[in-house]
């Protein structure tokens, strides 16, 4: 006797209850993430919108809608001075932590055979990173200063008469101190996007007759821009927010964007700082959405 297996049909009442359940379960899975962005981030963006709109005076704020802040803002040259020295900053900072951070990414990726030697190379990487911005940044000074290390051992060895004025307290330490902290965040995209590079393209391009500089412009840095744009995007927006290591690597001498509104908080005109902070972040999402034309980081994530 043969048992034969019979298939219901499902009807159409049935497949809406099936993708309304799956829907719902979705957003209920997705609530406590959405809940908390909104929270932390939606609503903070939003009461800093808010109050760059506002008034104050040199002792309250006021609730109001006006647009004194943001024309007081665009109408300084002031404002563009320090906007195109943020800009700089990031520029410059960009170029050298993709140098440095491909070429570290390129040797621990290609040149490192063992799973075990990349693992411990790239924890001696993240060794700086176990002590706070701060104490990195700061240990510099006495390093770049007049009578520091520096200049000691170039006057030592007779390269120089007396000690270079520009090591500390100038654009070269600023740039400096932003490559030391923030290089890192270029390495790590860079190197997880080489690590999965299927090594047969590199080998088909060397039996093509392909040279070593040939593959690494043809193969390696097109398959790696998307980890390239990923380190940009973290070290371009980190140095446009920072205030900290330019006040203290410029000796209070160089200005950014960081540092207006550092002072407007500080004078408690937040309004104002507010205002700059708009402005700061409109400029940010432009430099992430020029970035992102060139690269879809989908296929990173």
């Amino acid at each position: 006797m043969t048992d034969q297996t019979q298939t219901v049909p499902i009807g159409t009442q049935d497949r809406v209850t099936l993708k309304l359940s799956g829907a719902l379960s979705a957003w209920l899975l997705s609530a406590p993430l959405a809940l908390i962005l909104i929270f932390f981030l939606v609503l903070p963006i939003i009461m800093i919108v808010v109050v760059s709109f506002w008034g104050a005076t040199e002792f309250s704020i006021y609730p109001a809608f006006q647009f004194d802040n943001y024309e007081f803002l665009l109408t300084s040259p002031v404002t563009y001075k320090v906007f195109l020295n943020t800009l700089k900053y990031a520029a410059v900072t960009w170029a050298v932590t993709l140098i440095l951070g491909f070429t570290v990414a390129y040797f621990l990726a290609f040149h490192v055979r063992t799973l075990t030697w990349q693992v411990a190379l790239f924890l001696l990487c993240t060794i700086p990173f176990w002590t706070s911005n701060i104490i990195r940044m700061i240990s510099w000074i006495p390093f770049l200063g007049r009578n520091g290390i520096a200049n000691s051992t170039l006057i030592s060895m007779g390269a120089i008469d007396e000690p270079l004025e520009w090591l500390l307290y100038s654009d070269f330490s600023v740039i400096l101190a932003f490559v030391h902290l923030y290089t890192l965040f270029m390495v790590v995209p860079i190197f997880n996007t080489m690590m999965r590079i299927d090594r047969s393209l590199i080998e088909a391009a060397y039996d093509n007759g392909a040279t070593g500089f040939q593959t690494l412009t043809n193969v390696i840095i097109p398959l790696t821009k998307p980890g390239i744009m990923i380190g940009s995007i973290f070290v371009v927006t980190l140095v446009m927010g920072d205030f900290i290591t330019v006040r203290f690597m410029s000796g209070s001498q160089k200005a950014n964007v960081g540092r207006l509104i550092s002072n407007d908080i500080s004078l408690l005109q937040y309004p104002s700082a507010c205002a700059t902070a708009v402005v700061l972040l409109g400029t940010v999402l432009l430099v992430i959405a020029i970035l992102l034309r060139f690269v879809d980081i989908r296929k990173e994530l």
